[in-house]
Order: structure tokens, then sequence, then C-alpha cells
């Protein structure tokens, strides 16, 4: 499987992943704070639509590696999102808005189709404000999902940090031909 996000259409990127069952064990890592927060960011999320879906990015609680001085305060200190619920399926779909450059939101939704032992991770991003969006937020998901993926495999996390240029500049060669 490619670990590389697709465009959808502009603005929308779409990741798949199949990672390690149960069901059960994959939705907590979306839901609850606690695993979350080893993969992703921590806080909460109300389980219904309209729920505060409040996140705490933290990256030093999910890697070791030492931060880009452009990321050092969001290591260290974390960076707050605030978004709101927009589907709450147990087990099957999560989704809620996310905070982008200036005023505009963004929403994520995440997937789960259970596929034997394993569960099949469908994360689409849609109404990014543009290529540059795009790419920062795909490489983004690309990094924490290989996070996920390790965590859930029992792993150590592969790197974040040493990842991130490297993935910004392929999704930007990538993404070349979309538009601004």
């Amino acid at each position: 499987m490619n670990e590389h996000g697709v465009v959808l259409e502009s603005g929308a990127v779409r990741f798949e992943r199949l990672l390690p069952g149960p069901l059960e064990r994959v939705w907590s890592y979306l839901t609850e704070s606690d695993k979350r927060g080893t993969w992703l960011a921590s806080g909460e999320i109300e389980p219904r639509v309209g729920g505060k879906a409040d996140l705490l990015f933290k990256h030093s609680q999910i890697t070791s590696e030492p931060p880009p001085e452009r990321y050092r305060e969001m290591n260290d200190k974390g960076w707050p999102s605030k978004g709101t619920v927009t589907r709450y399926e147990p087990m099957t779909v999560l989704a809620m808005t996310w905070p982008g450059e200036g005023d505009a939101t963004s929403e994520a939704t995440f997937e789960l189709i259970p596929e034997g032992d394993k569960v099949r991770l469908v994360l689409t991003h849609r109404k990014l404000a543009g290529k540059a969006e795009m790419i920062d937020v795909s490489g983004g998901w690309h990094a924490h999902l290989g996070i996920l993926e390790d965590r859930l495999a029992g792993n150590p996390p592969r790197g974040f940090w040493s990842k991130i240029e490297g993935l910004e500049a392929d999704y930007a060669e990538r993404y070349a031909d979309q538009p601004d």
C-alpha cells in the first residue's frame, strides 16, 4: 500500500493505512486522549455531533527527536487546536473541523473499515485553503499516521522531525500541478 496521500480534488487529500486491529483498539487511538496523544494530539473530543474537539499538539509527547527551530515552541509548549465534531459514528467514522490559517476551517474525517484482523483507516482532509496548506497538512498526516501504525504494531515510533521536511518537499513535488 502506498503511504502517500493523494489529491481527491483541489483542497482535499486522502490517506489510507491498513492497521493492526482489532477495530475497537484502533477506534480508541482516535477517541481516547491518552492514546491519541502518543501519535497525534491529546485533548477532549466529545462523542457527539456538535461536541468539542479540543486538541493539544505537543510533539515532545510523540517523539524524542529535537525539533527544527521553527517548531521548537509547538514541540515544547504545545499548540491548541479547537474544533467541532461534525460526524460521530462509533467504531466507524469520526470527523471534526480543523483550524487552518487565519479564520479558515477545514475538516478531517477518519473512517474505519474492518478487514479480517486488520482495520483500514481512510483519512480525508477537505476544505484546505490551497496548495501550501495541502503540502503542510499532507506532510504532517503522513508522519503522524506512520507513528500511529508503529504504536498499534508495538514497534518503536519512527522519526517525526527527522522526516517532516523531506515529506513536505516530497508533497510539494507531488502537488506541483495543484492550484495555489
